[in-house]
Formats: C-alpha cells, sequence, structure tokens
C-alpha cells in the first residue's frame, strides 16, 4: 500500500485496491443489479463471479438495487431492473446479495440511486449494509456537497463513500468529489449511459490523470464500456480499477430460463477479465 499513505481515506475497498496493485495488477469490480432474473438468480450469479472457473473471480462486486428511474444506466442495465422491479425486488434484497458476496470472501458495494436510501433513511440503509459484510457504496447521482446526512452515516458504520467525477467535471470539481469519497473514485470515462462498447474511450487516461494530478492518494476507476479482457488490460494499464457491468449482465440473456449455462458464461467472462488485468500491468 506504499502508493497510498493515508489508510483512513482508503477505507475498506481502497485497501483491496492497493493489495491488488501491491500484487501488479489492477482490482477488477463486476456489476450486477439485485433481483434479476429472481433475486435467488441474481445471488447466484453474484456468487459467479467471485469465482469464475478457478475459484478466482472480481475483487470487488458492485450489487445494483433496482431504481424507477435508472438516468445512467444503458439499455442492458434497465431491461434488467425493469424485469425485476416488475417481479418485486426490494432495496432489503440487496442486502441479502451483499452477504452472499461476503460470505464467499469478496468484497461488496451496493451501487444504488440516492431516492432510494433516502427512503429506506440514510442511517438505516448504512447500519443494515455494514450488518450484512458490506464495504461502502457508489452513488451515481449524488453530489458530495448535497449530503451532510450520508457522510454522518457513513461515518458511523464505518463505510466507504465513492462518487463519480465525468469528463466534464472541473478541476476544483474533481477536488471536491475526490476529497469526498472514501475507498476510491469512481471515474466515468464518457458522458453518457453505461453500456458495451467496441472500443474503450480516448477520454479515460484522460480522467484518470487529471484525478490523480488534483489528489494522488486515492485509487481511480474507471467504467463505462468494458466488456472482454483485452479491453480490461487496456484500462488496467493506466487505471486503479477496471470496472464491468453490462457485459457481465449479458450473460443472463435466457431471463432465468437456462440459468446454469448462463451462469457457465458469467465465469467464462470473468475469467477473461481476470486474465486481462494480469497483464494489464506486464
Amino acid at each position: 500500500m506504499s502508493q497510498f499513505t493515508d489508510p483512513e481515506r482508503l477505507g475498506i475497498s481502497g485497501k483491496v485496491v492497493a493489495q491488488c496493485l501491491d500484487e501488479g495488477r489492477p482490482a477488477l469490480v463486476g456489476y450486477l443489479p439485485v433481483g434479476y432474473p429472481s433475486v435467488a438468480d441474481s445471488i447466484s450469479a453474484v456468487k459467479a463471479i467471485t469465482e469464475g472457473t478457478s475459484g478466482r473471480g472480481v475483487d470487488i462486486v458492485e450489487v445494483g438495487i433496482p431504481y424507477s428511474d435508472p438516468l445512467m444506466d444503458g439499455l442492458v442495465i434497465q431491461n434488467a431492473t425493469t424485469k425485476a422491479r416488475a417481479r418485486g425486488v426490494r432495496t432489503r434484497d440487496a442486502f441479502r446479495a451483499v452477504e452472499a458476496v461476503a460470505q464467499a470472501g469478496a468484497t461488496a458495494m451496493v451501487m444504488t440511486y440516492w431516492n432510494l436510501v433516502e427512503a429506506y433513511g440514510p442511517d438505516a440503509f448504512a447500519r443494515d449494509l455494514a450488518n450484512a459484510g458490506g464495504a461502502g457504496t457508489i452513488t451515481p447521482d449524488l453530489p458530495p456537497d448535497d449530503c451532510p446526512e450520508w457522510f454522518e452515516a457513513t461515518d458511523a458504520h464505518g463505510l466507504d463513500r465513492v462518487f463519480l467525477i465525468a469528463p466534464s467535471s472541473t478541476a476544483e470539481r474533481i477536488a471536491l468529489t475526490m476529497q469526498s469519497c472514501r475507498g476510491w473514485v469512481y471515474a466515468s470515462s464518457v458522458m453518457g449511459v453505461t453500456g458495451t462498447r467496441d472500443a474503450t474511450s480516448d477520454a479515460a487516461p484522460v480522467i484518470v490523470e487529471r484525478a490523480r494530478s488534483v489528489d494522488a492518494t486515492l485509487p481511480v476507476g474507471i467504467g463505462l464500456g468494458v466488456s472482454n479482457g483485452d479491453q480490461a488490460a487496456e484500462i488496467g494499464s493506466f487505471a486503479d480499477l477496471v470496472i464491468v457491468g453490462s457485459a457481465l449482465l449479458k450473460c443472463l440473456d435466457s431471463d432465468g430460463m437456462d440459468l446454469q449455462n448462463d451462469l457457465a458464461r458469467l465465469r467464462e467472462l470473468t475469467d477473461d477479465l481476470t486474465r486481462g488485468v494480469d497483464r494489464a500491468r506486464a
């Protein structure tokens, strides 16, 4: 962890990232929403990406909570979360998935829109997430200067809080956002919604370098668009975390009708991604 000098800022998830970097590779982060194809199936899916086919999978799991107005999510995630909501998924189901990830030996975080936390109650949400073994949250739509109650709740329950920066963020905004984070900062490499892409964004290394020039004491993760091991290797050559979402979710396209095959595909893609981050710093 020698490159990061403040353990308090690293929190739980940042220490995981630092350990990966000490091993000569970036951390691999996988996103899947709870409740798709069903709550039970989604828990099987998050376990699959922690395992791969060899027992090694992603380092951090983002458990997504389906939301009625997912402004930042692409069509793959929107379609899945719409079905999950129609099938009755609830915020508390995310804590079951977090607990399953923790029991599998991986680090679990929750990706959620702020309205869901506010409706649940910030302190109650932080309490239940911590009790489930969660490391923290990623809140893509929450400005870090507009949530004092969330700082209080996460501090009280020892959780990481990850906010987003974007290519349009000013230096002042990047500084404020990174100072507000504990764990790491999520750098969006494109302006727009999530989803797989044929090529990674040219803006990705630029936003990472801008973030590090402002604050080099926090790991920087890149998301939006990574879909295979080659892209993971490319992103991992300059980012501290490689974040994958839609590509993993596409493996569940049978909608639960052929779950075992879907899980096998998930594990195979996870293997490809882990090989990618392994060669990222070679």
